[in-house]
Order: C-alpha cells, then sequence, then structure tokens
C-alpha cells in the first residue's frame, strides 16, 4: 500500500509542507473528522474519590495539524480555544439563535487584530496566545464572557485555588477549560478535577499530538488525554485558568 493510500486509509489528506533541504520534506495530514469526547472511557484515576467534577456535554479534539496546517511549536493555544469553541457549537445557544464552527487559526489571528489587540502583522504570524486571548476571541465569536483566574506558582495554590476553581466550574458550567502558564507555557485543555484523600488529580485534553485521527482508547494510552497529578505541575510556574462562563444567570 502507497503512502497516500495509507492516509487514505486512516483517515486523513496529505498537505506537503515541503522543506529547506530535499531529505527534510514534512507530510502534514489533514484529519477528515476530528474524535469527540476523547476523555469517554478513561477510568477514574482515584478508586474512591472525595469529589469528582466533569465536563457536560459534547465537544471535539483539535491538535496541531488536524486542518492540515502545521502549527507545531506555537499553535497549542488556538487549538484549545478551538476545542473550548467545538464545546459551545454543541452546547450553547446563543441570544441570536444562532451558532458558528470553530474559527480558524487565521480567523482568531484577524480577530484579536480587528479588536485591537494585536497589531496588523500579527495576522499570518506564529505568535502563540495565551488564555487572556481566549478569553477575547470566545467572546468575539460566540458573546460568551470567559472568568480568568490567576493561580500563583506552588503546591497550596494549585492545590486548593485551582482545584477549587474548577470544581465549582464544572459544577456550574461545565464547559472545558483553557490553563495556561509561564516557566509551564504549554497550553491545556482541563475537562476535569478529581480530588482525594492525598491531592487532585486535573484530566488534560494535550493539543499537541500531531497525526491522523486515533480511536480513543488509542489516544488515552498515548497519553494526550489523561488525568495528571496536580503535584506533578511545574510548582514555579504561575498558571492562569479561562473558564468559559455558559449558566444562565438566577
Amino acid at each position: 500500500m502507497k503512502m497516500d493510500e495509507r492516509a487514505a486509509a486512516a483517515g486523513c489528506e496529505q498537505v506537503d509542507w515541503g522543506g529547506s533541504e530535499p531529505g527534510e520534506r514534512i507530510i502534514m495530514k489533514k484529519t477528515k473528522a476530528l474524535s469527540n469526547n476523547v476523555h469517554v472511557g478513561l477510568p477514574s484515576p482515584l478508586p474512591d474519590p472525595v469529589n469528582c467534577s466533569l465536563i457536560k456535554g459534547d465537544y471535539r479534539y483539535f491538535h496541531y495539524g488536524c486542518d492540515g496546517q502545521d502549527d507545531r511549536g506555537w499553535g497549542c493555544g488556538y487549538r484549545t480555544v478551538q476545542t473550548m469553541a467545538s464545546w459551545l457549537c454543541c452546547n450553547w445557544t446563543p441570544q441570536q439563535n444562532k451558532t458558528r464552527s470553530p474559527p480558524s487559526l487565521q480567523e482568531i489571528q484577524q480577530a484579536l487584530v480587528t479588536m485591537g489587540d494585536k497589531p496588523a502583522s500579527f495576522s499570518g504570524s506564529r505568535e502563540w496566545i495565551g488564555t487572556f486571548e481566549a478569553s477575547l476571541v470566545l467572546d468575539y465569536f460566540y458573546d460568551v464572557p470567559c472568568k480568568l483566574v490567576h493561580i500563583r506558582g506552588g503546591g497550596a495554590e494549585l492545590e486548593h485555588v485551582a482545584v477549587q476553581e474548577l470544581h465549582q466550574h464544572f459544577e456550574k458550567q461545565g464547559s472545558p477549560v483553557m490553563m495556561g502558564g509561564d516557566r509551564d507555557n504549554s497550553s491545556k485543555g482541563i475537562l476535569g478535577v478529581c480530588t482525594g484523600d492525598k491531592g487532585s488529580y486535573l484530566l488534560v485534553v494535550d493539543p499537541h499530538y500531531c497525526g491522523c485521527q486515533l480511536e480513543n482508547t488509542e489516544l488515552q494510552r498515548r497519553g494526550w488525554v489523561a488525568w495528571k497529578r496536580v503535584s506533578s505541575l511545574d510548582q514555579s510556574s504561575f498558571y492562569n485558568l479561562c473558564m468559559p462562563q455558559t449558566a444562565k444567570q438566577e
């Protein structure tokens, strides 16, 4: 079976992004159908959790190169925003009673330029975005405000402030959360939090995967969606949480 036939059989389209030398050809694969609800079936990290709060509703898993654009090394924040936007498409009913598909990387950049948050040179660049930009983008495209929570570095802040905020968010809002920091500047999608007597775990969906669509069980086996101990986070990094506020005001 030829390379293009194998890609088609795996549900992908080949996109040749070239390279500076003949031996450095990079083949990106555009995923035809993104994986849904990739955390389903993942066992609990604790046998008897004191409290476990999870995302409510459906979403799609966006990751590096899933649309054929080679964004490795800079696009993780954009992909997490797209995952969050896919949840809004499935679960959020806007006031104008219409929805739109998750914005492309180019649309996200152009929106930030239009809002005046970024200069014109940002559009078409490879500059990354964080939780603050994520909040602007979701409000711009979906009219959804986001709560931003700053978590200072250190185990106590992460284990208590971050975990408490996440429990409250998933119980009331149910939407995915974006997490990013300074020393640990890799964007993370947070889909749940589980607390036991000896600490807490975060349910992390990692946007850094690059390749053809995998079965959910394989994504879980490879660790692209996994429960991570809060204590395993960089204790010297601060973290920010971007939490879409979709619950109806009482």
